[in-house]
């Protein structure tokens, strides 16, 4: 499952065996890491939306189809609508707007 942490301990074990090669690197906080991992997946989940207009999904399918853990999606789709991209209808599905 694709998590904010994972992203981090991920990019954090690649920096580090690339400071081993090229010697020390400014490494980023983890809240500019948890930042980039949302960044990424606001883009992955809005281009899924624009590539199938009639995508309609609730926060534990969505989660599921993107590989996010919840609050990392839930974040991700607060995002897109805050953006206007996406709407959360009365039945609590995310759609495009």
């Amino acid at each position: 499952m694709l998590t904010a942490r994972t992203i981090a301990e991920t990019r954090e074990a690649s920096r580090s065996q690339s400071t081993r090669a090229t010697g020390p690197s400014q490494i980023s906080r983890p809240n500019d890491v948890r930042a980039h991992a949302i960044r990424e997946g606001v883009l992955r989940v809005e281009s899924e939306y624009r590539e199938m207009p009639g995508l309609c999904l609730t926060l534990p399918q969505a989660a599921r189809l993107w590989g996010l853990d919840r609050n990392t999606c839930e974040l991700v789709l607060t995002t897109l609508i805050d953006r206007g991209v996406l709407k959360r209808a009365l039945n609590g599905t995310y759609v495009r707007r």
